[in-house]
């Protein structure tokens, strides 16, 4: 451990906020992956221009995490500081016209605790996100979507840092959002906070609506297993578990690194899969599908040390 680093640190965040040697497989959908060499929650704007201030300057590496819900982290770990944002403020409701409501979320807020409690105040438009296990932040670089809806659906605007801490409001237009994609999968930046804008409906409604997506995915996701919801993006004009399953490769496994009997889609962990597991199944599940169909499938899931 470097404990001139974990000194610089302490200057910085309380001590209750940063873990050393943390187990990414505590923080990732996998629940695989080696060890953070710093792991650490930060709660304010300040503090995260510091600590990447303090990366930059002392040549270390930093991650930002929110959920891990969509991370396959390598089994060597990550050497540097991994930053979790916290999950606070509370979101913000402000009035935005007639019926329209705007909501703010920080970007570490859960999506599915956002989309319940906007469905409590009786706002429709999140209700597909209700069962996404990832964050605000996440949710908005990888434009999450689930059953026709995503979030450049009903997004207005996001707070965003650049890695030398300044900080502005990009529009929606400016955030080009696109099928599991917006510009900061190619320009630098953290997103900070979101605003929303949604409409007012019936709360029953609402809930009945989360309550039959929620149903769904029960019936034909394998939400037994750790996983990271669907491995690989759909391609154009077809569906990745279709072009899996027609591979043969339903049920196919790599250790405990399987392709779900469930949906094809999924790569669960049956138990004691390693990240080279996965990722090894990944690949290969990736060659047999072209060979099979010409389709290259493009993993959806983000890789972080292979």
């Amino acid at each position: 451990m470097d404990v001139r680093l974990l000194q610089k640190l302490e200057e910085i965040l309380p001590k209750e906020n940063i873990l050393t040697d943390e187990p990414l497989s505590k923080h990732t959908g996998f629940r695989t992956g080696g060890a953070a060499d710093f792991f650490v929650t930060v709660e304010n704007y300040d503090t995260i221009k510091k600590i990447i201030t303090l990366a930059i300057s002392e040549k270390i590496t930093y991650y930002i995490i929110g959920n891990g819900s969509n991370l396959l982290v390598s089994d060597n770990g990550f050497r540097g500081i991994m930053i979790r944002l916290s999950t606070l403020p509370e979101p913000v409701f402000e009035d935005y016209g007639a019926d329209a409501v705007k909501v703010t979320a920080s970007a570490g807020c859960s999506l599915s605790k956002l989309a319940n409690v906007c469905a409590a105040r009786g706002l429709k438009g999140l209700e597909f996100a209700a069962g996404i296990p990832g964050t605000v932040g996440g949710a908005v670089v990888m434009n999450a979507g689930a059953y026709g809806g995503e979030i450049g659906d009903c997004i207005i605007s996001a707070v965003i840092m650049d890695p030398e801490g300044n900080i502005r409001v990009y529009e929606k237009e400016e955030l080009c959002m696109g099928y599991r994609t917006s510009i900061l999968q190619e320009k630098e930046g953290i997103v900070l906070n979101a605003s929303f804008v949604l409409r007012e409906g019936n709360p029953d409604e609402i809930r009945r609506i989360i309550s039959e997506l929620a149903a769904k995915r029960r019936e034909k996701q394998p939400l037994e297993y750790p996983s990271c919801g669907s491995t690989f993006k759909r391609p154009a004009g077809n569906f990745a578990g279709k072009l899996i399953e027609e591979a043969g490769l339903k049920g196919f496994s790599i250790g405990d690194a399987t392709v779900s009997e469930k949906h094809a889609g999924f790569v669960i962990n049956k138990g004691e899969a390693t990240s080279a597991e996965i990722y090894s199944l990944i690949m290969e599940v990736q060659k047999r599908v072209f060979e099979n169909s010409g389709v290259m499938l493009e993993p959806e899931v983000k890789l972080l040390g292979f």
